[in-house]
Formats: C-alpha cells, sequence, structure tokens
C-alpha cells in the first residue's frame, strides 16, 4: 500500500479523458495502461524516494525494473531494436511520462533520461550502436545517462564553452573533461558524452567500465531526489571509433540539440502530470474541508483559481501533445511548440504545487504530523516541482528560443 494514498483523478482529467481527441488512439491506449501500471509499480514507493537521501536510500532500483518488465521503455523506440514500434512513439511516450510523474517526478525524470535523452541519443547512432547498446536500454539491463552540462557549459554548448575533449590517436581516441548535473551517472552502464573534437564538437558512446572513468557521490538536491545526479570526471578513457555516435565527426551539436528538444517534451510532460495531481489533491481537499459551516471549495476565490489551473492544465497537456505529434511526423526541432510546452508546463507545476499548499494549510507545509503520524504529499510536490523550470533549458532560454520565432535570429541572435 502506498504511504500515502493517491486520489482518483479529478474533474479536469475526467473531462480530458472522454474528450481527448488531438492524441492518436495508441497514445490513448498507452496513457491508459500505464496509469495502471504507475498505480501498481510506482505509487507505493513514491513517498519513501521523494523523502529520502541520494546518498543513502539511492537509485530506485526495483521501481525501474518493474518498470522495464512491463515493457515500459520500449514505447519510444522502433522493433528492430526490441520496441514497440509505435506508430506515434513520442506522443505515446510523453503521455507514459505525464502518468509516471502523476506518482513521483523522480521516476518521471529517471525514465525521461534512459529512454528520451540517453535512448534517442543512441537511436541517431550507427546500426551497429543501436543493436549494442539500445536493445539494453529498452529491456532495461542497463541504465543510460547524457551528459553535456559542465561546470563552466550548460545552456552555451558552443565548441569554445565546451572542456571536454576528444583528441584523435592512432587507434581512436581519448578523452578527457568533466561534466556536471548528469542524470543517472551514479547507475549508469553507458554515459553519451558531448566532447569538443578539434574545433567543432562529437558525441561519444562511453562505456562506464572503462579505465578513466570515474563518477563522484551523488548530489543532494531539494527535491527529485531519485533521479540522482553526480559529477563525471574523465581521465585518459581510451574510446574506439566504434564509440563515435553516429560515426561522423562533427556532429554532436545537431545530435545534442535534437535530443534535448525531444527532452523538452518529456519534462513538459512530467510538469503536467504534477500539476495535475496537485490540482486532484487540491479539489478533494477543498472539497473535504469545512470552514464557517461549509466547504472551503464554497468560496469563489477557490473556485475561480481552481477553473483557472484546470483550463491551464488543459492547455500544456495540448501543448505537449502538438508538439510531440510534429516530432512524430518526421520535424525533429518543433518549435516553437517544444519551447512553449516547456516553459508553460513547468511554470504551471509550481504554481499549482504553491496553490496546493496554500489549500492545505499546516498540512501543506508539513511532511507529517506528530499528532497521529498523517503524511501529506504537498510539500514534496512543491519540492520536485521547482527543477522542471530549470533543466532541459531553463524557462528564460524557452522563452529566448519563442522569441526568435516571432521576431527571427536577426534581432534575437
Amino acid at each position: 500500500m502506498p504511504i500515502y494514498p493517491l486520489v482518483p483523478f479529478g474533474t479536469a482529467a475526467q473531462v480530458v479523458a472522454q474528450h481527448e481527441l488531438l492524441a492518436p488512439q495508441e497514445a490513448q491506449d498507452v496513457r491508459t495502461r500505464v496509469r495502471t501500471l504507475a498505480e501498481k509499480a510506482v505509487a507505493p514507493h513514491a513517498a519513501a524516494i521523494a523523502n529520502g537521501d541520494e546518498r543513502t536510500d539511492g537509485f530506485p532500483r526495483q521501481v525501474f525494473d518493474d518498470l522495464a518488465a512491463a515493457g515500459l521503455y520500449g514505447l519510444a523506440f522502433p522493433a528492430d531494436v526490441g520496441g514497440a514500434g509505435l506508430a506515434h512513439p513520442a506522443t505515446a511516450t510523453a503521455a507514459a511520462i505525464e502518468e509516471v510523474a502523476y506518482c513521483s517526478s523522480s521516476v518521471a525524470a529517471v525514465f525521461d533520461v534512459h529512454c528520451i535523452l540517453a535512448g534517442n541519443a543512441l537511436n541517431q547512432g550507427t546500426d551497429a550502436q543501436r543493436q549494442r547498446w539500445l536493445r539494453r536500454v529498452v529491456d532495461g539491463s542497463v541504465v543510460g545517462a547524457f551528459a553535456t552540462t559542465e561546470p563552466d557549459a550548460s545552456t552555451d554548448l558552443s565548441p569554445q564553452a565546451v572542456q571536454t575533449v576528444a583528441t584523435r590517436t592512432g587507434t581512436g581516441w581519448i578523452l578527457n573533461g568533466r561534466k556536471r548535473w548528469i542524470s543517472n551517472s551514479p547507475v549508469a552502464g553507458f554515459i553519451v558524452t558531448l566532447a569538443r573534437t578539434g574545433d567543432r564538437l562529437s558525441m561519444f558512446i562511453v562505456d562506464t567500465t572503462l579505465p578513466g572513468v570515474k563518477v563522484g557521490l551523488p548530489d543532494r538536491t531539494m527535491g527529485n531526489r531519485g533521479q540522482l545526479t553526480a559529477d563525471v570526471h574523465f581521465t585518459e578513457v581510451p574510446l574506439t571509433d566504434d564509440d563515435l555516435l553516429g560515426g561522423a565527426e562533427g556532429q554532436g551539436l545537431r545530435q545534442a540539440l535534437s535530443t534535448l528538444t525531444y527532452g523538452r517534451l518529456g519534462i513538459a510532460a512530467a510538469g503536467v502530470g504534477m500539476a495535475q495531481v496537485a490540482f486532484d489533491h487540491t479539489v478533494a481537499h477543498l472539497s473535504e474541508r469545512k470552514a464557517f459551516g461549509k466547504p472551503v471549495a464554497a468560496n469563489q476565490h477557490w473556485q475561480f483559481l481552481l477553473a483557472e489551473r484546470a483550463t491551464e492544465i488543459e492547455t500544456a497537456r495540448t501543448l505537449y501533445t502538438k508538439a510531440a505529434l510534429r516530432l512524430d511526423a518526421g520535424n525533429p526541432f518543433p518549435e516553437p511548440e517544444a519551447a512553449m510546452a516547456k516553459h508553460h508546463a513547468t511554470r504551471l507545476s509550481v504554481d499549482m504545487a504553491r496553490d496546493a499548499v496554500q489549500a492545505f494549510g499546516g498540512l501543506g507545509f508539513a511532511r507529517g504530523l506528530g499528532a497521529d503520524d498523517r503524511p501529506c504529499p504537498i510539500e514534496a510536490l512543491y519540492r520536485d516541482s521547482k527543477i522542471g523550470e530549470i533543466y532541459e533549458g531553463t524557462n528564460e532560454i524557452q522563452k529566448w528560443v519563442i522569441a526568435r520565432q516571432i521576431f527571427g535570429r536577426d534581432i534575437t541572435g
């Protein structure tokens, strides 16, 4: 049983389920299936993950393995590597991430990094690379990570900013450098890594068992504590041409940007999931809690606020679905919808979590009551939601991407 019970989906979610017209039927079927899976495999562990310590409680291995056994990691990939071979893989995967995030933001983030970032990057590799690594991503026998960010390079991924360097040798490459905030790295079997090669950027598939690869202690963070991040150090790591993603030097920036664009859809979907669960908890609480002889929800303030939030949640879901459909249609950079979806959904998740804390009052501020040890998930939702506005491109960057679509590169840069 969950440490705290999940509330049933609220009125807004029921309307979405009844009136979903944009997403194809296979994505709707995935949503239904993953909702049941997440309630069974993720929800019972959600509180422990949200309130754990990264260095002692570690990676949610049981949940990861249960999701793998259910075939969740195959949604994004074609059948030739063991995937589901869906006609709309991005749309289905985004819907799945929303459902997982409804139960646990941390687990949704692990799923996102494993499949959308590491897995999607591998899917741009050679057939040999895809068969060697991507099949293992799909079956969950290895955990994937994706490394672009460095201590002094995150948003700026220009060759001048990236200090991780791969130097060609007579037999391949030698990799040196340091990456930061690398999700899944403490347990990863491989890390798709962006490095400078001469005056260009390239991506390499780095087996973490190679000599010279060292993963630091997991970071301790405000939220998303089950999504382990750490620094990764590369010291004279020997690589071969078989490790060069796609087999072509100088393609790293394009590969990284297309992967990160896909990643924004995952973060947007997770934001919607978190906003929806905060909304549903709030609706249930305001309907049951009484003040001055009537439900708190009888006050027009809460009626109007929740009406606005329901509209915003539906808008955010529609935005990420539209961007995912464009990606499925063959556009690797579905802008401005991807930027809009990421910016809108993650801001909304923070706003809705803050509203939930206010609606629950003291109980929203508490992890648990001393009087009866009654738990409350709202505090964790507030902590978990904030990172969405920061990673996969800050929301300020998303606004710039949107503005560039409006005014053009000549004006915005």
